[in-house]
């Protein structure tokens, strides 16, 4: 199964890389070319809208011409856009580019996890989808510190990124495998959704504005504050490193406990760590930084639970529905949060950019709270195993999930 998907998850880890270093390059870049913090955000907002434009349009354009050929277009589109960015200088030109590259890459999504989605069986399914999710957390992580390599005033990061993107290309490209067959996930409608778990399409929409503000304005932040280049990049990747290492722990505690008292304790923690950074000095990177991964290994694994909580209240054959509506809901969120994070950062300085966390968790966690005065806890025997899901990814993973997450467990655990 691993060696069936060896081409699919090399791919997956060089564009992650190229990816990871994309985000943080054009937000540095950005201040340094005195672009205020609203601009800024509204220019990694344009990402996360095209994402959620591709997500919903592009299973269309692979059942029409198959797999490689949309994933060799959409990446080789996402590798020139990134070489305009140093070419053309303008606020409204980087939030076009922005858009086009956000489609891109969740077209490439489509693709990767549809054929992920093939390669798996049920015995296999669930090591599948956590190495995806790892590969594509750490390799993200790590493509932060490609920043340390080069001026980000000239050129050459822009061309790292486009490399990495192409190179990407290979192995799909020379796979011979086939590629599977292809259908367009169904989704629930958003009333639907909310009448079965209202704290599920709820949190959900919130976790989308705090996760797009974390990863979006963090690099926009962290200059703000005098971090230098090397600090930049590193506290980048440790919010990345920071959601792989609390994702699994963080899960089994909801698995063993009322799902909903680990989400508004989980939200509670972030909110409270964001505020311990706040009030602390911004020019000691070397408390901020602990800080940030704390922040981050609460705040990334609330996708995957409220995934989960919402599963608890699904029959199995609508668990695929379900969650590929979340995920389109997480993307409505995450187009929202750098631009209002930005216009907190306008605001407060720097530490607007925790103060909004701070608000977003802290509202995650209230109406947690209040939505376990509504209804009755499931029981614990009840609950369905979590599935983690990555933070960045498109309807069709959901497919991914359903045979992983639709069995009760055998047993309670007290």
């Amino acid at each position: 199964m691993i060696i069936a998907s060896s081409a699919l998850l090399l791919s997956i880890g060089m564009l992650s890389l190229g990816g990871g270093l994309q985000g943080t390059l054009l937000g540095v870049r950005s201040t340094l070319e005195g672009f205020s913090p609203s601009t800024t955000g509204m220019i990694m907002s344009g990402f996360f809208l095209g994402y959620l434009l591709g997500a919903i349009y592009v299973p269309r354009f692979v059942q029409r011409v198959g797999h490689i050929r949309v994933f060799g277009a959409l990446a080789s589109i996402s590798s020139a856009a990134i070489l305009l960015h140093p070419l053309i200088i303008h606020s409204a030109v980087w939030t076009l580019i922005r858009i086009v590259s956000g489609f891109c890459w969740a077209g490439i999504g489509v693709v990767t996890e549809s054929w992920l989605n093939h390669n798996a069986i049920n015995k296999t399914r669930g090591k599948l989808l956590s190495i995806y999710m790892m590969i594509q957390m750490i390799a993200n992580g790590c493509g932060q510190l490609f920043l340390n390599t080069a001026d980000p005033r000239g050129f050459p990061l822009f061309i790292l990124v486009s490399v990495l993107i192409s190179l990407a290309l290979v192995p799909i490209l020379l796979t011979v495998a086939p590629a599977p067959h292809f259908e367009t996930p169904s989704v629930l409608s958003l009333k639907n959704l909310y009448k079965i778990s209202p704290l599920g399409i709820t949190g959900t929409f919130l976790v989308g504005i705090a996760h797009s503000a974390l990863l979006g304005m963090g690099m926009v932040y962290a200059p703000k504050a005098g971090f230098s280049i090397g600090q930049i990049s590193l506290f980048m990747a440790l919010i990345f490193l920071g959601g792989a290492a609390f994702q699994w722990p963080l899960g089994l505690l909801s698995d063993r406990y009322d799902r909903r008292q680990v989400i508004t304790c989980v939200a509670f923690a972030a909110s409270i760590t964001a505020f311990v950074a706040l009030i602390l000095p911004s020019y000691l990177p070397m408390i901020l930084l602990p800080l940030i991964f704390i922040v981050a290994g609460f705040s990334l694994p609330l996708y995957s639970l409220f995934i989960a909580h919402t599963n608890d209240h699904l029959n199995p054959d609508h668990m695929v529905a379900a969650s590929s509506g979340l995920t389109l809901v997480l993307g409505l969120g995450t187009t929202i949060g750098p631009v209002a994070a930005g216009y907190f950062m306008e605001a407060l300085g720097a530490g607007g950019f925790f103060t909004f966390l701070i608000i977003v968790h802290g509202l995650i966690g209230i109406f947690a709270l209040y939505r376990m005065t509504r209804r009755e806890a499931i029981p614990l025997e009840e609950q369905k195993d979590i599935v983690p899901f990555p933070i960045r990814s498109t309807p069709v993973v959901a497919n991914l999930t359903q045979e992983i997450a639709d069995t009760p467990k055998q047993t309670g655990v007290s």
